[in-house]
């Protein structure tokens, strides 16, 4: 359950320092909901093996919605990891960023929280999970946009050490694999109460292939509207005079 979407390529961050798409930007997986493991599409470019890699940074068909694989220094007294590195995320395509915010929630299992997003102060997110398993989702709710309504989805661990970066426009949401989950997001925008907004979990037009059935929502997670609803309700809010 690791990924759903079309594979666009790979970019790689070296010390070298530049950015490299071994695919030249081709298509290598076809299929909105299709899954794959990020391991198996790597194991198909074996000239990269034993190469000193920073990070793996893979495009979905989704615009910049990116998943990233930061190198991880691993022995048997456990882990490092740079979680970011302002110099090295701005060299990949729409990650020249100032990040503001960063938020931390716990959740357990079987919690949804989403479909989140602000309206008048979009944020962009860079998502990562410090202890558990979630299953992280990104859907494209611009109605000018080529990919309208199309979603992405992909498993964030602990383990894997994926980021999952999900640009201002997107709605997005999650929900816990595990029995527990610490979910850390860096946002490009501050966070406005007002502004807060949010689309059905199981919006059939959506059709997100949720590997929960009945997830434990909060009462305003429940109420939000369809995406068509919410599409409605803010072109009679526009229409509506001073």
């Amino acid at each position: 359950m690791a990924y759903a979407g079309q594979w666009l390529g790979i970019w790689i961050i070296g010390n070298g320092g530049a950015g490299v798409d071994p695919f030249g930007g081709g298509g290598v997986r076809e299929g909105r909901r299709q899954r794959t493991s990020a391991d198996g599409l790597v194991s198909r470019q074996p000239e990269l093996a034993g190469r000193d890699l920073l990070m793996k940074a893979e495009h979905t068909d989704l615009p910049g919605v990116l998943i990233l694989h930061p190198k991880v220094h691993q022995d048997d007294r456990g882990f490092f990891l740079e979680r970011y590195h302002r110099r090295r995320y701005a060299r990949l395509p729409g990650l020249d960023l100032d990040f503001v915010q960063d938020n931390h929630s716990r959740s357990k299992r079987g919690v949804l929280r989403g479909l989140h997003f602000q309206e008048r102060h979009p944020q962009g997110k860079l998502v990562s999970v410090l202890a558990g398993r979630v299953w992280d989702v990104a859907v494209d709710i611009n109605a000018q946009s080529p990919t309208f309504r199309r979603w992405v989805g992909v498993e964030l661990s602990a383990e894997n050490h994926r980021q999952f970066y999900v640009p201002p426009g997107y709605a997005h949401g999650f929900c816990v694999l595990s029995e527990q989950a610490d979910l850390l997001y860096k946002c490009t925008d501050f966070h406005h109460a007002d502004d807060e907004r949010g689309l059905l979990w199981s919006d059939p037009d959506l059709a997100i292939d949720w590997p929960v059935r009945e997830p434990i929502l909060s009462p305003r997670d429940a109420a939000n509207p369809s995406l068509q609803g919410y599409l409605r309700n803010s072109r009679s809010a526009a229409a509506r005079p001073g």
